[in-house]
């Protein structure tokens, strides 16, 4: 039987090795056992999908499993981003939310992801719960969708309008179709394709897409994540027709990159900053900024600057999210792309974070690059890369005893000032800092870094491949 455990958001496996209809159902018994025993049950319950290869059909053994337990469940009749299904929580005031999908992983994977009644990500000591109520099913039955809905139980669901006319309550959006700013947008075959051509049609902004049908391979890219080596095609149309910005969803859009006028990726670290930025300075709203531990000390300059508290957690949403909630933020994000918004969902939004960065362009008339400008010029060059490197299970200890050895003073002869152990541990050096974490989603060792120049930053990320052996 399958040790089902959740990461920095939801379980995620490979699709016909451990990501299978028996044990999917063994996640919505457990899911229906715990929505029991908090007393949510009776709400129901919002299920969704994403593009990837047997995710409707998954979702169905969610939403017939459900049923068959006594739970309404409103089931999205068509790939939806999740923030979308998570501000449907709140719109619906169900119980929660169960989206089949794995967000950026490769296209062997899928997931299954739970977002309780406040419609942000599980915290760990939900996930926990889930899993001894999962653990404890060895097999789960269920009746048909079609008998779901004969007995009124399984709703079909349009998850879009409700979604959409909060974004326009968010954004400025006719600011934006009023600017004439040519966008291209790479969707990744995700299940954001078609979002942002709706919500700006109609002006004088033109928006190009590609990639905005489902293709559960994600050709032409590794994995359908919004980082510079899979958005080759998008840059090189930039770089070869021009636009003025580029803006990549992820599979399950929660998540987004910047290219800049010319084709040149924007970092996901400097898209935090510079979207902090514009809610600081440009919207003049104050509020504290929770960060993940690999985003940049950019925002920690920001917090001074602007006299705002910034709060660093853990890696993933069940961390940054309820902080979020603690302190009325602002602003929340982490590296990887996601960021969330006050007045919004406590979840990411790939959405919502690119309108943002397309209203600060026509509310001030600047490019990415002249954004980007605005920000070094506030608190100084910041250059960042991150690394993923697949490890053998057998030797994650051996790494982790060199990650946390004592004594060590400097990382390629750059001497190191401090350490902490947030999420596995950082180093931090004059302006910088170098991190080593095991991904909570993939085997991976990732090691990141972020210094004053780019040449610090490779020759930091050297010096750590070079340690630990890898």
């Amino acid at each position: 039987m399958t040790d089902i455990r959740f990461g920095t958001d939801g379980w995620r496996a490979l699709i016909a090795e451990d990501f299978t209809f028996e044990n999917v159902a063994r996640c919505a018994q457990g899911l229906c056992d715990h929505l029991k025993e908090v007393g949510t049950a009776d709400k129901g319950l919002v299920v969704g999908y994403d593009t990837r290869f047997l995710s409707p059909e998954f979702a169905e053994t969610v939403a017939a499993v459900c049923a068959s337990q006594g739970i309404e469940v409103f089931l999205a009749d068509k790939p939806a981003p999740t923030p979308v299904l998570s501000y449907n929580v709140l719109h619906r005031q169900t119980g929660g939310a169960a989206i089949i999908t794995a967000s950026h992983n490769p296209s062997q994977w899928n997931g299954f992801k739970f977002k309780p009644e406040y419609a942000g990500s599980a915290t760990q000591e939900i996930t926990d719960r889930l899993e001894q109520s999962i653990a404890q099913i060895t097999t789960a039955s269920a009746h048909s969708v079609a008998e779901g809905r004969n007995n009124g139980l399984v709703v079909d669901l349009e998850p879009s309008q409700p979604y959409l006319e909060r974004i326009a309550a968010l954004v400025d959006l006719d600011a934006i179709k009023g600017a004439g700013l040519d966008v291209l947008v790479d969707s990744m075959y995700g299940a954001g394709g078609g979002y942002l051509p709706r919500l700006l049609s109609g002006g004088k902004t033109t928006v190009r897409e590609i990639h905005g049908t489902r293709n559960p391979a994600f050709p032409g890219m590794e994995q359908p994540e919004p980082i510079a080596h899979n958005l080759t095609k998008a840059t090189s149309l930039i770089a070869k027709k021009g636009a003025s910005i580029g803006i990549a969803l992820d599979g399950d859009a929660d998540r987004v990159g910047i290219i800049d006028e010319q084709g040149r990726f924007v970092t996901t670290l400097d898209t935090f900053s510079i979207l902090a930025q514009y809610l600081l300075e440009q919207k003049q709203e104050r509020g504290a900024l929770v960060k993940g531990v690999t985003s940049s000390i950019a925002l920690n300059k920001l917090g001074e600057a602007y006299g705002v508290d910034v709060h660093e957690m853990r890696v993933g949403f069940k961390n940054i999210g309820p902080k979020m909630t603690e302190v009325d933020a602002l602003m929340g994000g982490e590296e990887s792309g996601g960021f969330a918004f006050r007045g919004h969902i406590p979840e990411r939004d790939g959405i919502l974070s690119g309108l943002y960065f397309l209203e600060y362009m026509a509310t001030t008339g600047d490019s990415p690059t002249q954004l980007l400008q605005r920000l070094t010029h506030k608190v100084g060059p910041h250059s960042f890369h991150r690394r993923d490197i697949p490890f053998e299970a057998t030797d994650r200890d051996r790494i982790l005893q060199m990650v946390n050895a004592p004594g060590l003073i400097e990382i390629a002869g750059v001497p190191v000032l401090d350490t902490d152990t947030i999420d596995g541990r950082r180093f931090h050096i004059e302006d910088g800092w170098l991190a080593v974490r095991f991904s909570g989603t993939e085997p991976l060792l990732r090691i990141y870094a972020e210094a004053a120049a780019p040449e610090m930053v490779g020759k930091l990320l050297d010096g750590a491949m070079a340690y630990l052996k890898v």
